[in-house]
């Protein structure tokens, strides 16, 4: 950290403002309240849960531990706006194991996502195994102590998001997989797209993900209160298998353990690699997370691929299309069912439309030639879709889910010249303050901004301020209160986690950090290709400018053989390719070499250990540990940047 952390008066939590508390009441009469259906539907089936819900690592350390959200209770405070307190209550409060039809389960708030139990004929087929190890196996074990204890005999893994497959290693193990006790089905293309999201750009979407989350804040009326999504994200151990079944195509029918399981293919659209599926037996359609009780993002704040509204509407009518008529429930991977066709068809016609009316209004206003942040301001669901609570912006936004859509066709420039090569935040931030004639000048005009409640624009101009010099008090202090504000106000809890994550960085600084390294887990599972599309990644142009490197790989438990190559200050990896004038030779298994460019274990005692033989320039293994960059988990994002 660059800078002091505020006095103790200045950061601490404030009251929500007169303009906050006026903000959230109108909240109220807009939104139809008395309507009760969805506490009904969560929780419907309940059969049992663990109290207190607090889940732990092999360690002892706390991974999860959803009673620290017992405070929701009643009608919303000052510091919540009333729809997002509502979410609130319906995630964190029907939490435990449920039955959705005899033979379909879920366990629901162990984690951000669920993880849904389908009895087979001898074990249970296990969907999308959460976060977590430890979560998923709490979820196996409290199915397996109120209903009988199975086996596993097949996993589903719905996308390629973390939340529906880090935790599979609570539920399998990596050696019944591989030998092929275990089935595991994924979509088309899972792996790269699961690996290319959450280790590529894993460190910087990792730091924001703590501020979408809110994993720094304490739950409390003025600190987390849900994500929205889901109660709250699992924080236990991660793994990662390769799956043995790829589903490429709609209508592809697979029986897993006497359970017929049909499939549907919705690529580029929540996730690069999707597939929902239907249950002839249950009369059951799965929507995965295509639909949710709430507007998904288009572009997710913690940084991902914009993804395709219209793609995503069209996926909602082709499940309605294919399994409209034979749909007696539907589920999915997060939140709570809907039973009866009748009711189901509506919701699953009005998400669909929901994605339909943001992209087309998105795309007419843009060809009049309003820019996205004026489209932004613009575009307003009608009551129809709006006034639904499944479709409000608990997760996503209206507001960023439509400059999603643009940057989706016409990327991020606005198409203004003036705009086409802008000067750095910190650099403008300092003319930007000259020129408004000064900081003192800027306090006292700002102040009357912030007692009139334009916390908008204060926070725009406060940011100049911060970015200029982060050690000034006065205005980092109220840069945090009215980010604060802002949070309080938020109806999407994303961007409530993000204005008081926010709020905390100015007040307190930087968290203790670490430098970003993947698990055991994830490193066992991932593929050879993908590490080294890591490493390449992790490269540093000012190491190897003059340096020209060829490693010969042979993999000894099995026929593959790899070529490392770096030159023009670029990693390249070439499979069954070797040099035929190598700088050196490695030779060793599969799980070695991956530790070693890890930086799990060393060379040195990969050769004692007799795991590791280099024929060659031994120096090459030493030059190349000092390429690679290492990435801290914690940099600045609210305050500026210090080095490089």
């Amino acid at each position: 950290m660059s800078y002091s952390p505020l006095p103790q008066d200045l950061a601490a939590a404030k009251a929500a403002s007169q303009h906050t508390v006026d903000a959230n009441k109108a909240i109220l009469s807009e939104l139809k309240f008395t309507d009760r259906r969805s506490f009904e539907n969560a929780q419907r089936g309940f059969i049992a849960t663990l109290d207190p819900l607090t889940i732990t690592r092999d360690n002892g350390n706390v991974s999860y531990d959803l009673s620290r959200f017992n405070f929701l209770e009643g009608e919303a405070p000052d510091t919540v706006n009333p729809s997002l307190w509502r979410q609130a209550q319906l995630n964190a409060q029907h939490h435990g194991l449920f039955e959705i039809t005899p033979g379909l389960y879920q366990v629901r708030s162990f984690d951000i996502a669920n993880m849904t139990l389908i009895a087979g004929d001898s074990g249970w087929i296990i969907v999308d195994p959460l976060t977590s190890s430890e979560s998923s196996r709490a979820a196996l074990d409290l199915a397996n102590k109120h209903l009988g204890a199975r086996e596993v005999t097949g996993v589903l893994i719905t996308h390629s998001h973390a939340d529906h497959f880090a935790g599979i290693l609570g539920v399998v193990t990596a050696a019944d997989v591989d030998s092929g006790k275990i089935p595991v089905l994924a979509p088309e293309h899972f792996v790269d797209e699961s690996l290319n999201e959450n280790v590529l750009a894993g460190n910087v979407m990792n730091r924001r993900a703590t501020y979408m989350y809110g994993n720094l804040l304490k739950p409390s009326p003025t600190g987390i209160v849900t994500t929205g999504l889901g109660a709250a994200l699992s924080m236990g151990t991660t793994g990662f298998v390769v799956p043995t079944v790829n589903i490429c195509n709609s209508g592809e029918i697979h029986t897993i353990d006497g359970v017929e399981i049909e499939f549907q293919m919705t690529p580029g659209t929540e996730a690069p690699a999707e597939f929902v599926f239907y249950l002839p037996k249950f009369k059951a359609l799965c929507m995965s997370e295509i639909t949710s009780h709430h507007l998904h993002n288009v572009y997710t704040l913690r940084g991902a691929q914009v993804r395709d509204a219209l793609a995503w509407s069209q996926q909602i009518n082709e499940s309605i299309e294919l399994f409209g008529t034979r749909l007696e429930i539907q589920f999915a991977c997060h939140h709570w069912p809907i039973w009866g066709r009748v009711e189901a068809l509506e919701y699953l016609s009005k998400q669909r439309d929901l994605y339909k009316f943001i992209h087309d209004q998105t795309l007419r206003l843009a060809n009049k030639g309003f820019t996205k942040e004026e489209i932004a301001e613009r575009v307003q669901l009608p009551e129809a879709l709006g006034g639904e609570f499944y479709n409000r912006g608990y997760y996503g936004s209206l507001h960023h889910n439509t400059r999603a859509v643009y940057v989706k066709y016409l990327g991020y420039f606005d198409g203004n010249p003036s705009t086409l090569y802008a000067l750095p935040q910190s650099e403008s931030a300092s003319a930007y303050v000259e020129y408004m004639g000064g900081v003192d000048a800027i306090m006292v005009r700002i102040k009357k901004d912030f007692l009139a409640g334009k916390y908008r624009w204060v926070a725009e101009v406060l940011n100049h301020v911060v970015m200029h010099n982060v050690e000034l008090v006065e205005p980092r202090a109220l840069l945090a209160d009215t980010l604060e504000q802002l949070g309080y106000q938020s109806e999407s809890a994303p961007w409530r986690n993000f204005f008081l994550c926010g709020a905390l960085e100015l007040r307190h600084g930087l968290p203790e950090s670490s430098k970003y390294a993947a698990s055991e887990g994830i490193a066992q599972g991932m593929p050879l290709k993908n590490l080294f599309q890591l490493m390449a990644v992790r490269l540093m142009p000012s190491k190897c400018e003059e340096l020209s490197l060829h490693i010969n790989l042979q993999i000894t438990d099995s026929s593959s053989q790899w070529l490392l190559s770096i030159e023009n200050s670029v990693l390249n990896a070439y499979e069954n390719k070797q040099s035929a004038t190598p700088t050196a030779t490695l030779k060793s298994d599969t799980l070695s070499i991956k530790r070693l460019f890890f930086g799990l274990t060393s060379a040195v005692t990969l050769v004692q250990e007799d795991k590791l033989s280099v024929d060659g320039d031994l120096q090459a293994l030493a030059v190349l540990g000092e390429l690679f960059d290492a990435f801290p988990r914690r940099f600045p994002i609210v305050t500026p940047r210090v080095g490089d």
